[in-house]
């Protein structure tokens, strides 16, 4: 009976799908998010959107010295929506000689993607798209904790009303059907 809303990624395929099919199963609503920032949530859709109109991505993620994982499932979650926003993988530039190794970041489907964790941060994002004498960044700052809270409330409010997990909060603004 529980309406379980969960903010955190990392969560395996096969965990998230067995909690959708038990909540659909006892009718219960619930949301998991990769992030509840608003702002976020609005960056990664339009990402998607800008996606097939670009042929290079590169994504830069900041976050506090606290944090385990690299790169973010935000950033995760970002570099696989634009992938599937398209019938191809991005063209990703290789370097003819790193000297560092990894100086040029992690690849997830031809995105690049930079994690930088320092004192100071909370949770911060640009996406960069490369096209022929153009560049489009979009970014996202969450300056405070409290960023998430809008959406942590929506997803509270509106799951009182579901019958089964939602996952993403895109699925509650109306991005995504």
């Amino acid at each position: 009976g529980v309406r379980p809303i969960v903010g955190t990624t990392g969560l395996s395929v096969a965990f998230v799908e067995h909690m959708v099919a038990a909540s659909r199963e006892a009718k219960v609503g619930g949301v998991i998010a990769s992030n509840f920032a608003l702002g976020a949530v609005m960056m990664m859709h339009l990402a998607a959107i800008a996606a097939p109109f670009f042929d290079s991505v590169e994504v830069i993620e900041q976050h506090h010295d606290g944090k385990v994982d690299a790169p973010s499932g935000t950033a995760m979650t970002t570099a696989q929506k634009m992938r599937a926003a398209r019938d191809s993988d991005f063209q990703r530039n290789v370097a003819d000689r790193e000297t560092l190794p990894n100086a040029r970041g992690a690849d997830l489907g031809g995105v690049t993607l930079h994690s930088v964790r320092l004192p100071g941060l909370v949770a911060h994002q640009e996406v960069y798209f490369g096209g022929v004498g153009e560049t489009l960044k979009l970014r996202h700052d969450s300056i405070s904790r409290e960023s998430f809270m809008p959406g942590v409330l929506r997803a509270v409010r509106e799951s009182a009303g579901l019958d089964q997990i939602v996952v993403g909060l895109d699925r509650l603004l109306g991005l995504v059907q």
